[in-house]
């Protein structure tokens, strides 16, 4: 997925591409693994990765949402950061 943002030039902001980019790499933020290959910036970015992850794993529910409810607050989010049609 980071990889169809960066190629659509999203407007998401560079933390948010971390997030997206990182956030499976469990090695790296939950036992500080191949930190001997992080730049100062990966470890400023790694706060934006663990905060993602408390939305993201074991955060789902057994009742499905409103599909049809939600679409548009997520059609203006996708609308506003990643305009036209995305390429694959």
């Amino acid at each position: 997925m980071y990889q169809v943002l960066v190629g659509n030039n999203t407007k998401l902001p560079e933390e948010a591409l971390y997030m997206v980019r990182f956030h499976s790499f469990y090695p790296w933020h939950t036992s500080g693994a191949y930190d001997y290959l992080c730049t100062d910036k990966d470890r400023r970015m790694l706060e934006w990765v663990l905060k993602f992850n408390e939305f993201d794993l074991y955060s789902k529910g057994d009742v499905l949402p409103d599909i049809d409810g939600l679409k548009p607050y997520y059609q203006s989010l996708i609308d506003k950061y990643c305009p036209g049609k995305l390429k694959w």
